[in-house]
């Protein structure tokens, strides 16, 4: 996949105007050591590549991986990034890295609304356990920040309209593939489970403000990416088309994945994405 290449400097960054992909004024591209060295201020206001600490060698190798070349593929912006990061260490269970990377997230501009809303999102298709916690993270860090909490409510539907209105965001995106592959269970429960997936994850979680439609599906990438649920990860790169993100946008938001699930479950992602297509 090409590298976009464009000209910024750090204050460009910090404003999310590009992938932080800067040179040096001319057509030759700054090395990863330079570039990683901006995107980590710009997420973290501290410099990268410290010699201090137990392990300065394997932060060395991860900063300049991460930072210096990872963040160069596609053209996705940093706050698009750290919402990817941000929902993958949430689903990962990754408790400290999810918190610094919560901080690195509002730090470039993601939004606290942005960042509920994608850790919520995860509840359908990690169970509310894991969210839970996460979300004591979150608000940890909104305490921190001075951030009020709870966060003013995003919810638009009401108890009688969850699945309607789910099924309104559903079907365009899925139809009824998941209530027919679920047919011919004892009693018909899995026209129950259907429903509740219809009710629950589009119903309840899809239909809410703070992030649109094209957003939800790629953190949804992020999230599948993660668990390494291939067949769910195949119906949502589809969904993720029908609604908009291209082919490029999908490839990128999967290798940001990479660092942090590692390179098997990344690759069978790129394996299912090019079966997908």
């Amino acid at each position: 996949m090409k590298k976009k290449i464009a000209a910024i400097a750090a204050t460009a960054i910090l404003a999310q105007t590009a992938s932080a992909i800067a040179t040096t004024g001319t057509d030759t591209p700054l090395p990863r050591t330079e570039i990683c060295k901006k995107n980590y201020n710009a997420l973290f206001g501290g410099e990268a590549l410290s010699t201090s600490g137990n392990d300065p060698e394997m932060l060395a190798i991860l900063q300049k991986y991460i930072f210096g070349e990872v963040f160069t593929v596609g053209e996705l912006d940093n706050k698009t990034r750290e919402m990817i990061t941000v929902t993958s260490l949430a689903v990962q269970h990754t408790l400290p890295q999810l918190k610094a990377h919560i901080n690195a997230a509002l730090n470039v501009g993601v939004t606290p609304v942005e960042l509920r809303e994608a850790i919520y999102q995860c509840a359908p298709f990690i169970g509310f356990p894991k969210t839970l916690n996460a979300l004591e993270v979150l608000n940890q860090v909104f305490k921190e920040r001075n951030i009020k909490t709870p966060l003013e409510s995003t919810a638009t539907v009401k108890e009688e309209e969850r699945f309607e209105k789910g099924s309104a965001i559903q079907d365009p995106l899925y139809g009824d593939e998941i209530k027919k592959s679920l047919e011919g269970l004892p009693d018909d429960t899995g026209a129950e489970v259907a429903r509740f997936l219809t009710e629950v994850c589009f119903g309840d979680f899809y239909t809410r403000e703070g992030l649109d439609l094209k957003t939800r599906e790629l953190l949804v990438i992020s999230i599948l990416v993660t668990t390494g649920n291939s067949e769910t990860l195949k119906s949502h790169i589809k969904g993720n088309l029908k609604a908009g993100n291209s082919k490029e946008t999908i490839t990128a938001a999967i290798i940001q994945c990479l660092p942090y699930v590692g390179f098997p479950n990344t690759i069978k992602a790129l394996k299912t994405l090019k079966e997908a297509m």
